[in-house]
């Protein structure tokens, strides 16, 4: 199982099987707690192979800098089967957001795990812009 594509975006959707990504990001900026972004999709373009074959419990988690979970772990059961002949297939995964949003400025990161093993680890830096220094 490879995850060849991971971010987080403002939008992404699955035409005819190709990823589409809309305006890729790692930072978001608010005046103020808690931070909200309005709209947000990660996008996942995974790859698995023969021997992927079967029942896997995906996880993706919203980490803080300590590790701990900012929302609720989402988890999902996916069946891979891969036809016969071929030696691999493909999916996109999108996961919208509206809104996202952080207690506190940080760092965190989307964690993407099957079977307990990580296989990508997206950072997203919030942070709180103080408007006076911009001017």
């Amino acid at each position: 199982m490879e995850i060849q594509v991971a971010t987080l975006c403002d939008s992404a959707m699955d035409y005819n099987s190709k990823l589409c990504v809309l305006g890729t990001f790692d930072t978001i900026g608010s005046r103020a707690v808690p931070i909200v972004h309005p709209q947000a999709a990660l996008a996942l373009r995974i790859c698995f192979r023969e021997q992927d074959a079967g029942s896997h419990t995906l996880s993706i988690r919203l980490i803080d800098a300590d590790g701990n979970n900012s929302m609720q772990p989402l988890e999902a059961a996916i069946d891979i089967a891969i036809p016969e002949g071929t030696e691999f297939i493909t999916r996109n995964m999108i996961l919208n957001f509206q809104p996202l949003q952080f207690k506190e400025a940080g760092t965190y990161a989307f964690e993407v795990s099957v079977g307990g093993t990580t296989l990508a680890s997206i950072p997203v830096r919030v942070i709180v812009v103080d408007q006076a220094a911009q001017a």
